[in-house]
């Protein structure tokens, strides 16, 4: 058959080409570049797989040809060969290595680290992610001896990952800490020099997040105008996802520990509910001096989770409830941070795979993750007035120096007299937002842009909008003058 080498560079990153001819073959196109794939049913498990055969243009359509029918003949007789594949990248990232014959190389050295300290110290999918760092990324070593990997030869690997800075970074970390755990188990000669703690320091930095084919590297927080509008969107998702994210804003904690809240760590006190996470459960469960993280659950906050808690009981209150997909998925016991980023994902504009999240009213605020709101709670904490000392402790951050070691108050009634104010300002918003999407549904609900109405304006009594209000028609309330807030909180210009 003919296959259009222009048609194949003008492909979007998410669309394919199938070949008739070829049952399964694919075409497909993505961020990183072009490949062709195989895409089959498992004579397994009955569960779809797909294998990728290998990158155009390297690959011409003659060898993807080729490598089809070998792996679609293995099928036939009645193997996985994706599944043989990623069982293949485990053997080789486990202690069932072959020793070799010149002695301890850095297969076995990784293989040791592995089954000696990241299967007793990580979770399951860290475990998995450091399995694979460790396997295919540094297959150039891996027959090596640790003491004959010189100073030019790890440079060499990690500048080779170079357009990756964030995964190159993870690389040299893991390999270090391989490194030294050998050397402290005494498996390689001590005058070994641990190169991956010393090379490239400081030069492996991200450079942000592609969107749109283009880097965006600068942090995100959301506006007082587009928190108006997001709120009021957010009914249009799941329950369970628009609970997390309104969880988000209202708590300002992280995304993993909204997720995996449980209804045993909630108690009624004097003041109110109060949310105790455990400081294994927290983000500074490393750290000497952190302890259980408290979080009053106030305003809207407090309604979701009760609802919740009512529903779950002292179980998880977001559990994850398919019994179909993937063994590890199954496995879950909770909804994952991921999941919840990636349906928000899905509903933006830019979205190029063709799982992209259709709503009856399209997303009113783009380019943000549910991280960006973390960051808005907490500047809008120190827009209001709150004190760094009591806003840092609100999202879960340490003391630091000398303060953590002296000062051990919690400051838990100012924790709830600063939700409460922040949960006030976040309903003005949303209050506002409401109007917006009254007029948008009963008017255009099938596109996204505001109102030009000039009687959407009529909002709260005696609070003044700004001209930038006005053109978008959307108020802008206020609890305190324009001055205590930062610019990016107010409506842009």
């Amino acid at each position: 058959m003919k296959f259009d080498a222009r048609r194949a560079k003008q492909l979007q990153p998410g669309e394919h080409i199938a070949f008739d001819e070829f049952p399964g073959l694919r075409f497909k196109a993505t961020r990183a570049g072009r490949a062709w794939t195989y895409r089959y049913r498992s004579p397994v498990d009955g569960k779809m797989r797909q294998l990728k055969l290998g990158n155009w243009p390297s690959m011409s359509l003659g060898a993807a040809v080729i490598e089809w029918e070998m792996n679609r003949n293995a099928r036939a007789a009645g193997g996985d060969p994706a599944l043989a594949r990623r069982l293949a990248r485990v053997r080789l990232s486990t202690a069932e290595v072959e020793p070799h014959a010149d002695g301890y190389t850095v297969q076995r050295l990784v293989a040791d680290y592995l089954s000696g300290h990241v299967e007793h110290n990580a979770s399951p999918a860290t475990q998995s992610n450091t399995r694979y760092a460790l396997g295919k990324p540094i297959k150039s070593i891996l027959n090596m001896l640790p003491e004959k990997v010189t100073r030019k030869v790890a440079f060499g690997l990690l500048d080779g990952l170079r357009n990756t800075p964030t995964y190159a970074s993870r690389i040299r970390m893991e390999l270090g800490a391989a490194w030294d755990y050998a050397l402290d188990a005494g498996r390689i000669p001590e005058a070994t020099p641990n190169w991956w703690r010393q090379i490239m320091r400081g030069r492996l930095r991200s450079k942000g997040r592609m969107r749109n084919g283009e880097r965006i590297a600068e942090k995100r927080i959301l506006t007082g105008t587009e928190v108006s509008a997001l709120v009021p969107w957010l009914s249009m998702l799941d329950q369970e996802v628009e609970d997390v994210v309104l969880l988000y804003l209202w708590t300002g904690q992280r995304g993993n520990e909204i997720v995996s809240m449980r209804g045993d760590e909630l108690s009624e006190e004097d003041d109110g509910l109060w949310w105790t996470m455990p400081k294994s459960k927290t983000k500074n469960r490393r750290v000497e001096r952190a302890t259980a993280h408290r979080v009053p659950i106030v305003g809207r906050a407090e309604t979701i989770v009760r609802r919740r808690w009512v529903t779950h009981g002292s179980g998880f209150l977001f559990p994850y409830t398919r019994q179909s997909g993937r063994a590890a998925a199954q496995a879950r016991k909770h909804i994952t941070q991921a999941s919840v980023g990636q349906i928000i994902a899905r509903a933006q504009p830019y979205w190029r795979g063709n799982n992209r999240l259709v709503t009856s009213l399209p997303i009113p605020v783009t380019g943000w993750t549910p991280h960006d709101l973390r960051r808005t709670t907490r500047t809008m904490l120190g827009a209001m007035g709150c004190v760094n000392e009591v806003a840092e402790q609100i999202i879960g951050h340490v003391k630091t120096g000398i303060v953590g070691v002296y000062n051990l108050y919690e400051y838990d009634t100012e924790k709830r007299h600063w939700l409460t104010k922040l949960a006030a300002r976040l309903e003005e918003l949303t209050s506002s937002g409401h109007e917006y999407w009254r007029v948008a549904t009963d008017q255009q609900r099938d596109v996204c842009r505001p109102i030009p109405e000039p009687h959407v304006q009529a909002t709260l009594p005696g609070v003044p909008t700004t001209d930038a209000a006005r053109e978008t028609s959307l108020p802008v309330p206020s609890s305190a003058p324009s001055s205590a807030i930062p610019r990016a909180l107010l409506p842009p210009p």
